[in-house]
């Protein structure tokens, strides 16, 4: 055997200095990564031969990725090739519908953990509707009372944990915490910035999908990305062009949507609904496990499940959870295991919701009608009348933007303001979102959402999600399910 690594990610600085030492050359490309790859499934030679080949020939390379990229289809070699982006000065809400792209890694400012400036986006839909100039101000007055609350909360939650204050490793937190609940009144022009890494393949459709964006600040994202991207790979950046596929369909949809549901039919209701989930959660889940470790059919496995009592049904996904510590995903068998859920989320537990990628995220637009998150900490400041005052402008100078255009009059609104949105996820990433979210580490919005998702959640599934849990709680829940303590050995270095 012999395993030898290709490539991998490089600074671009790092690059460019290397290449102004040496002589010109136009390999340095991650074409010949994918030319090479891609000739694997018919060619006989070593990879590293093939590499070679591809290195020393590169107009041959970028030729062969084209034609089984374009006449084959074959677009997973475009995989092969990876690009990292610094993305610098862009608001809020053009990073939602970035990271709307789940097969990359991102990695954004926190809003928790950094003390934020005024620096904000002046979006051009706004700045053509005459709105400038009261958009502006209605920044300020936002800004102005993010600085103000930040001041009030921090000595609040320094007297409030007494024991944490005493202790300056601890202030760290503390600071956090009025960091993130004074930033509620940020509006989603805010900006911010975050690292991005992603392969060709998923780059071009990026590139593809944005093409067609209504927001200007998006289209402008789009073509920065694109023209580095595709002067140091050209053949493996191929379909960009903007289509009617995406710029038309939800629009269609949307129309259809108004004359088939009658306007303002439907009240906010409640934060949390499980509006769908798999039958026979806990059978299926067994008869999963049962098919994994044998040689029967899913019929067969299904109807042995149905056969056990209650306590075999009990018995048996214990065995399946009992070497597991709180670090370790549950098995891949509870991926076959689906639920539903209609959330009305703030901008600010949305941000955290949407980085959970292997779930399936669908979101509305942002709603004024559906209320504001506020902090319990504003109120018990007295900051309360304040926050909602500016609340309340920003809401009306929404409704007078969003009356004379389509899109863009959503910049204004703050990180408290919510959406609808519907989420699917299997019992396996419900898991995971749970020790994450559920943790007495998470942040109190998300964590309130997700501890609701699971108690609806375990009262339909409860031998599925028997060691459901935050990080913290887990020691308590596997000793209530076992009758002893955990191991909690450290993950393996």
């Amino acid at each position: 055997m012999r395993v030898i690594l290709a490539g991998y990610n490089v600074d671009s600085t790092v690059i460019e200095e290397l290449k102004a030492q040496a002589l010109p050359r136009d390999d340095v490309t991650p074409e010949t990564l994918s030319a090479s790859y891609a000739r694997i499934s018919r060619d006989p030679r070593s990879v590293d031969k093939l590499r070679a080949v591809a290195r020393a020939e590169v107009g041959k390379a970028r030729r062969s990725n084209r034609d089984i990229i374009f006449k084959m289809g074959h677009h997973s070699v475009a995989e092969h090739a990876v690009f990292n982006f610094d993305i610098i000065g862009i608001s809020r809400l053009a990073i939602e519908e970035i990271e709307k792209f789940r097969l990359c890694s991102y990695t954004e400012k926190s809003q928790r953990y950094i003390k934020l400036e005024d620096d904000h986006i002046v979006p051009d839909e706004i700045e053509q509707a005459g709105g400038s100039g009261e958009f502006g101000a209605l920044i300020r007055a936002q800004n102005a009372l993010y600085h103000d609350l930040y001041q009030r909360l921090r000595p609040y939650f320094f007297d409030i944990h007494p024991e944490m204050a005493s202790n300056p490793k601890k202030h760290s937190i503390l600071n956090g915490w009025a960091k993130e609940d004074a930033r509620y009144v940020l509006s989603l022009a805010t900006l911010g910035q975050l690292g991005m890494t992603l392969n060709a393949r998923s780059l071009e459709h990026m590139i593809r999908r944005l093409a067609s964006h209504p927001l200007a600040e998006i289209r402008e994202f789009n073509r920065r990305i694109y023209e580095p991207a595709k002067e140091v790979a050209p053949s493996i950046i191929l379909f960009t062009e903007a289509n009617d596929y995406d710029a038309l369909t939800y629009g269609e949809l949307g129309a259809l949507a108004e004359k088939i549901i009658p306007s303002g039919s439907s009240t906010p209701g409640e934060p949390v609904r499980l509006v769908g989930y798999t039958p026979d959660a806990d059978e299926r889940l067994i008869a999963a496990l049962l098919h994994s470790t044998s040689t029967e059919s899913y019929e067969a496995c299904l109807a042995g499940a149905r056969s056990l009592s209650s306590d075999g049904k009990r018995e048996l996904v214990k065995t399946a959870l009992g070497r597991m510590e709180f670090y370790d995903s549950v098995l891949r068998e509870f991926e076959h295991v689906d639920l539903t859920f209609e959330l009305v989320v703030s901008s600010t537990c949305f941000a955290q919701l949407k980085r959970h990628r292997m779930a399936t995220l669908t979101a509305q637009p942002y709603d004024p009608g559906l209320g504001v998150a506020v902090p319990p900490s504003i109120e018990a400041v007295g900051a309360l009348t304040e926050f909602m005052e500016v609340i309340d402008r920003t809401e009306e100078f929404h409704a007078g933007l969003a009356a004379g255009m389509d899109r863009g009059a959503e910049y204004v609104l703050t990180n408290a303001h919510c959406k609808r949105v519907l989420w699917k996820t299997n019992a396996r990433e419900l898991y995971h979102f749970s020790r994450l979210r559920e943790d007495a580490t998470a942040q109190w919005d998300i964590r309130r959402v997700a501890s609701e998702m699971t108690r609806r959640a375990v009262a339909k599934m409860p031998m599925t999600l028997l060691l459901i849990g935050g990080k913290d709680a887990y020691p308590d829940v596997y000793r209530r399910v076992f009758g002893r303590t955990p191991d909690l050995k450290p993950p393996p270095h």
